[in-house]
């Protein structure tokens, strides 16, 4: 995100043409610091001319299946219809990280989420990280023309290798798209 904002690329990156949706979130206010939202905002979103109408934060008051089912029906409405169609991907890009747990978005081990095959925003509750939040799921995230997978550290490494293997019980093993699926880390992660 810090990058996107730098001079290099602010003034080249088409900001007018660029909608921005949230693969997950914390249900947490928007100024708390545990907000991905927050994290965008303070490093990316303020500094680049896109406009506000091009961002659509994940909501995060009030209860959250009703939150999530509020996303679902931004992204509906965005994508033209209620159910995803293959060949016409309601993602261009999806960027994700990984967790040392396994997890992507806010698909955490064991959580009925990794269940979900209708719904594309859901709601979790870790067992193994705070906050509940809401998340894409498997079907929203594999209607993407690419997803990559961005990893940094040695931390990350051995992670990586589970899920490089196609280990089942790590839910970013998971993930599929329509087309691309590009893994970006450095050295560390990688293991080499």
């Amino acid at each position: 995100y810090q990058i996107l904002a730098s001079a290099a690329y602010r003034e080249r990156f088409p900001w007018a043409n660029t909608q921005f949706f949230f693969g997950d979130e914390r249900f947490v206010p928007d100024s708390d610091p545990a907000s991905n939202y927050n994290m965008v905002e303070t490093e990316m979103l303020a500094h680049v001319p896109v406009p506000p109408a091009n961002v659509h934060p994940m909501p995060t008051s009030g209860d959250p299946a009703q939150a999530a089912a509020k996303y679902q029906a931004e992204l509906e409405k965005v994508y033209g219809g209620k159910v995803l169609q293959p060949g016409r991907p309601l993602f261009d890009v999806v960027m994700l990280g990984l967790g040392d747990n396994g997890h992507t978005a806010s698909l955490f081990p064991r959580q009925p989420v990794l269940e979900e095959r209708t719904l594309w925003v859901s709601s979790c509750v870790p067992d193994d990280a705070p906050h509940t939040r809401l998340t894409l799921t498997y079907p929203a995230i594999h209607s993407s023309r690419h997803v990559v997978f961005m990893l940094a550290g040695a931390g990350k490494r051995e992670a990586f290798a589970r899920v490089r293997a196609g280990d089942p019980a790590e839910p970013a093993s998971h993930i599929t798209t329509e087309g691309e699926l590009i893994w970006l880390m450095d050295r560390a992660a990688a293991g080499q």
